[in-house]
């Protein structure tokens, strides 16, 4: 099955210059946890709810005075939507994340795959479940 049959379409950014507050606010309205991250027309990075979180509020930074470019993830793990979805599932698995952005031929952000896509849609519990074990996995043996 492709990528392209079960994935979220619409990728919604951000700029690299936007504050912590319009992250969020943009988040929330659109009701997601990642954003592909712009300056200008390149991606530079992905931006995250949990990148708020730990780089940002857990070090007591003001929202409205952090830019999104100082806090985001500038590694950009994604998959084109003609993949198979066991080649998503892979690559989630190596890089132990919960979500891939999509490109089309052109490499265009065109939306995402997650680890929920993959769970409701695919109708592969085994793929589902080998996902979903391989990326809980500990980072550290001290958990």
């Amino acid at each position: 099955m492709k990528v392209k049959k079960i994935m979220t379409y619409n990728a919604e950014t951000i700029s690299s210059e936007a504050n912590l507050i319009q992250a969020a606010q943009k988040m929330k309205s659109f009701e997601v946890g990642a954003l592909p991250v712009l300056q200008e027309d390149d991606l530079v990075g992905m931006i995250t709810d949990r990148d708020i979180t730990i780089r940002a509020t857990a070090e007591g930074k003001f929202p409205s005075q952090t830019f999104v470019s100082e806090v985001m993830s500038p590694e950009v793990f994604y998959c084109l939507e003609d993949d198979d979805i066991k080649d998503a599932a892979k690559i989630m698995e190596e890089k132990s994340v919960h979500r891939l952005l999509v490109f089309n031929s052109d490499y265009k952000p065109v939306g995402f795959i997650s680890l929920s896509d993959l769970a409701v849609k695919s109708h592969d519990e085994h793929l589902t479940c080998e996902v979903l074990e391989r990326i809980s996995e500990p980072a550290c043996p001290h958990r």
